[in-house]
């Protein structure tokens, strides 16, 4: 309102004027436009017989769903809200110590997986400590195979050497015997 009026000592008076006057008739304009409205409900919200002085349904719904809600507060007892403060205390309580034994319960079985994963991880290195100990124990054993055929070898080579070098000693005695 004080928008409309600048602050002045006409506001006083205006206000003075206004309150003073007495209260008007609504203009026939405001009168039509309440009877279309009303004429517009009633027509539109349901049957006239059943809303009785044009009230929509809905209004008289509001009505009865307040009454019933004053009427249902007027019948209970007054309430003891400090037996309801230690119910919730104690509900709150119970709710806390859950939350607690939960807390505990999680830690002691993350503690236990942690344990259970470090001995997979030990188990997971012994075994690829074991299985590269056996590769390197196979590459050992053929290097081994290897050698033992290589020595035969070299015992067969030897032999044929030294047969060879009798053969040709004696081959060199008969070239001598016959050349003389």
């Amino acid at each position: 309102m004080s928008s409309m009026y600048p602050r002045t000592k006409d506001l006083s008076r205006t206000r003075k004027s206004l309150s003073d006057s007495p209260p008007s008739s609504p203009s026939p304009t405001a009168k039509n436009f309440r009877h279309d409205r009303a004429s517009r409900l009633d027509s539109g919200g349901g049957d006239s017989k059943t809303e009785p002085l044009g009230r929509t349904s809905s209004y008289t719904r509001r009505e009865t769903r307040l009454a019933a809600l004053n009427k249902q507060e007027d019948d209970t007892s007054p309430r003891d809200y400090k037996k309801m403060y230690e119910d919730a205390l104690a509900e709150n309580d119970k709710l806390k110590s859950r939350l607690d034994d939960s807390k505990h319960e999680l830690t002691k079985i993350r503690s236990q997986l942690d344990k259970v994963n470090q001995k997979q991880d030990r188990i997971s290195e012994r075994s690829t400590v074991l299985e590269s100990e056996k590769r390197e124990k196979q590459a050992l054993e053929k290097r081994v195979t290897d050698m033992e055929e290589e020595l035969k070898v070299l015992t067969e080579l030897k032999s044929d050497n030294q047969r060879l070098k009798d053969e040709n000693g004696a081959l060199i005695r008969v070239i001598s015997k016959l050349s003389k």
